[in-house]
C-alpha cells in the first residue's frame, strides 16, 4: 500500500452543517502525521473527539479519485475535496473493514466505511455523492502508536503534487 497523501484540519467544514453553508478550516498537507492510540492524528479535527470513535483515522483510494476526475472532467480539484487523512493506492479499502491492519508500524482496525454524503456535490462536483456510494474510503481505529509518512514515489515526487 502506498500513501499518496496525508491530511490533517483543525476543524470541520461539513460535518453538523447540514442546513448551513460549509466551513472554512484549512486542510493541511503533511509529510508525515503522528498517530495517538485510541485518539486520533495529533492536530486533526478528530483527535480527542470522542471515546472510542471509529473514525480516529480515515482513508481514501487514489484509484477512486482519479476515476471521478475522469468520470466528471474535473482537473482542479486535489484530493484534499474529501477531507480524508490518508490517500492510498494498491489497496482495496472495503476489504480492511472489521480487519485489524499495518501501515508502516502502526496497528489499526478497520470500522466501517466513510459514507459520501450530499456535501460531495459541493466540495467535488455534481453527482460526486452518488457515484461515492460504496467507494467513499475507510474509517478506522488507531490501537498503537507511531508515525505515518507519505511514501516516496518515483513517479510522484512530493514537490509536484498538487
Amino acid at each position: 500500500m502506498e500513501l499518496l497523501y496525508l491530511y490533517i484540519s483543525p476543524g470541520h467544514n461539513f460535518r453538523g452543517r447540514h442546513d448551513g453553508s460549509p466551513g472554512t478550516h484549512p486542510i493541511h498537507e503533511m509529510a508525515e502525521v503522528e498517530c495517538v492510540t485510541g485518539r486520533g492524528l495529533r492536530g486533526d479535527r478528530y483527535f480527542d473527539y470522542q471515546p472510542d470513535f471509529k473514525g480516529q483515522i480515515t482513508f481514501f483510494a487514489d484509484e477512486v479519485y482519479q476515476a471521478l476526475c475522469r468520470r466528471f472532467d474535473v482537473f482542479d480539484r486535489a484530493p484534499s475535496a474529501f477531507r480524508r487523512n490518508v490517500i492510498t493506492r494498491g489497496v482495496d479499502l472495503n476489504a480492511l473493514v472489521g480487519k485489524e491492519f499495518e501501515i508502516q508500524g502502526v496497528q489499526l482496525l478497520g470500522t466501517e466505511p466513510c459514507q459520501p454524503c450530499h456535501w460531495m456535490d459541493l466540495a467535488f462536483g455534481p453527482g460526486t455523492e452518488a457515484a461515492l456510494r460504496d467507494q467513499g474510503g475507510l474509517r478506522a481505529k488507531i490501537l498503537t502508536d507511531g508515525v505515518l509518512r507519505v511514501t516516496e514515489n518515483p513517479g510522484r515526487p512530493i514537490a509536484a503534487r498538487h
